[in-house]
């Protein structure tokens, strides 16, 4: 019940973020890593909520939880959560704290599609990474919940420029649920010719000839630079944040910037990550002294700017695996449907949290 209500916290915090981002200039929104490419695709509004499935990562401190980042536009650990914990906890006879949860899901999912097309009868293609198995039956359990829809492999998409974006078929497609595609990944694609079928892509959005979800407002929200300027906020104490808004941010965030240097000058340890990145990759940490002594051995996203968050330590667990007890260090997700609590779960690994790490199943049992 606490992590619920602390991620609506956390959520509305940064879902209003969004309204305020779509308005800053240009360099702004540059300077936090954005391309240029996307100015105009960031700043659309296209449904009544930023993100219709986002995952907010906690770390447990003391009676408490503090958001290390938010991913609001591509989280993954949707079916463990949603689907799987309740195969276990029913295994197992424990109750289900995600109980009802997948009807809310479904719901989630049908109704964004239902909102961001005027169409009765939109043509609905659900889309990933045929080879990445996350990523394929992540898509597939989606889909589940939305008929007529089909599922067609990312690389049988076809675009024509400021026409349409097609289905193997020839089909035009009216909305286009990519789960699992980053757009700082898809702004890159090309085709054979050499031709940016990434852009042209974010061109149907922009020119309301393609729908997407998670939509755009969404990748707003996904750079983690959006964190050091709610930190900024509420160090000047700017009155765009209610009182209430800014005790939730003192309580649930971690001070985060775009250099390191208040963390070096107050002796501080500190996380420095890209805007964009996943899964821990290119992810560093540093103790008071600034120096390093922890990195992810992945290291795919170093053209991107950093930013430098506080560290603090994850709780250490142990648990059982196929190696026998292991201890790991504890990561709490949290999902947020249109803004709302949703599915809870945990990850444990080292440090930094990434592909390798476990699943934890969680269930609830009566107090003796």
């Amino acid at each position: 019940a606490d992590i619920r209500v602390i991620s609506e916290r956390i959520g509305a915090i940064f879902f209003k973020m969004g309204s305020l981002l779509r308005k800053v200039p240009d360099e702004t929104l540059l300077e936090m890593g954005f391309s240029q490419e996307t100015l105009a695709f960031i700043r659309l509004k296209t449904l009544p909520v930023e993100s219709v499935i986002s995952r907010l990562d906690l770390i447990p401190t003391g009676d408490s939880y503090k958001c290390i980042e938010i991913n609001a536009d591509t989280p993954t650990f949707i079916k463990e959560l949603f689907c799987i914990n309740g195969m276990i906890c029913k295994e197992f006879g424990m109750k289900n704290p995600n109980d009802g949860m997948e009807l809310l899901l479904r719901i989630a999912v049908t109704d964004s599609i239902k909102k961001s097309t005027n169409k009765s009868f939109p043509h609905i293609v659900f889309t990933a990474h045929k080879d990445h198995i996350e990523d394929y039956e992540t898509v597939l359990y989606l889909q589940q919940s939305v008929q007529p829809s089909k599922f067609t492999p990312l690389h049988q998409l076809h675009i024509q420029k400021g026409v349409g974006l097609f289905d193997e078929e020839g089909k035009k497609i009216d909305v286009l649920y990519r789960q699992t595609s980053p757009i700082e990944n898809l702004i890159q694609d090309k085709d054979q010719d050499g031709n940016p079928i990434g852009l042209w892509l974010l061109e149907l959005v922009e020119q309301k000839k393609l729908a997407i979800i998670n939509p755009p407002s969404a990748f707003l929200l996904q750079n983690k630079a959006v964190q050091a300027v709610i930190w900024g906020l509420h160090e000047e104490q700017h009155p765009f944040f209610t009182e209430q808004e800014h005790q939730w941010i003192d309580d649930y965030f971690l001070p985060t910037y775009l250099e390191a240097d208040p963390f070096l000058q107050k002796g501080i340890p500190y996380v420095k990550k890209p805007v964009f990145g996943r899964e821990g990759d290119t992810v560093e940490i540093f103790n008071e002294y600034g120096e390093l002594i922890d990195a992810d051995k992945q290291q795919s996203y170093l053209d991107y700017i950093p930013v430098y968050q506080q560290y603090i330590e994850h709780p250490t667990i142990t648990f059982n695996s196929e190696k026998g007890k292991q201890e790991g260090k504890l990561l709490v997700g949290s999902f947020l449907l249109n803004g709302k609590a949703g599915a809870i779960g945990y990850r444990t690994g080292g440090n930094i949290t990434n592909n390798l790490s476990y699943y934890l199943p969680v269930g609830l049992k009566d107090r003796d």
